[in-house]
């Protein structure tokens, strides 16, 4: 199971931060610039040389408004296996939208799975979730695969949901709720 760190992403690397908000461990390589990963996520492809100052921006303000967080997902070998992200919190309501994105050598392995439910347990615990989704394209089956095996519900396919690249896309909803049994091991 992965631990994770509050992590502040800059220049397609993410620092782990320390208890105190001071940077801790060194930089890692996000996937940002990865192809074969970036073309399934709702970021722009290819991503534009200020993105990920911008995104860095966007989730430390997020994250003192208490819209936002991100943490660096680390495995127990203290190696970086992704980025896991909670965003649109509304703790009013009790819902938030999960994402996650895991580095290139660490895909096939598990660490999606591990890194999400880790994610949604935090999502339970800290941020009082009462439903959680993730909206995924759907020509990201191992996303699916990964959202399956952490216990998620498949609730339907939007429709031209999102605008990327020139062209509109196709999303599966998929949520969990806090009275859902927890998947199997």
């Amino acid at each position: 199971m992965p631990h994770l760190h509050q992590a502040r992403i800059e220049s397609g690397a993410a620092r782990r931060l320390g208890r105190n908000g001071t940077e801790g461990a060194g930089r890692h390589d996000t996937g940002w610039d990865d192809r074969s990963h970036g073309e399934n996520q709702r970021f722009p492809d290819p991503t534009p040389p200020d993105f990920a100052r911008e995104w860095l921006h966007l989730y430390e303000a997020g994250r003192e408004e208490g819209t936002r967080e991100g943490f660096a997902a680390v495995g127990g070998d203290g190696r970086f296996l992704g980025v896991a992200l909670a965003f649109g919190i509304d703790r009013a309501e009790g819902e938030l939208e999960l994402g996650y994105i895991v580095c290139p050598e660490a895909r096939g392995r598990g660490a999606g799975t591990a890194i999400l439910r880790a994610l949604t347990d935090w999502a339970f615990a800290e941020a009082g979730a009462a439903r959680i989704r993730l909206v995924i394209d759907v020509e990201n089956p191992a996303s699916l695969r990964v959202a399956e095996r952490s216990g998620y519900v498949r609730e339907g396919v939007m429709r031209s949901t999102y605008f990327k690249n020139g062209q509109r896309i196709d999303a599966v909803l998929m949520s969990r709720i806090a009275s859902d049994p927890p998947p199997p091991p």
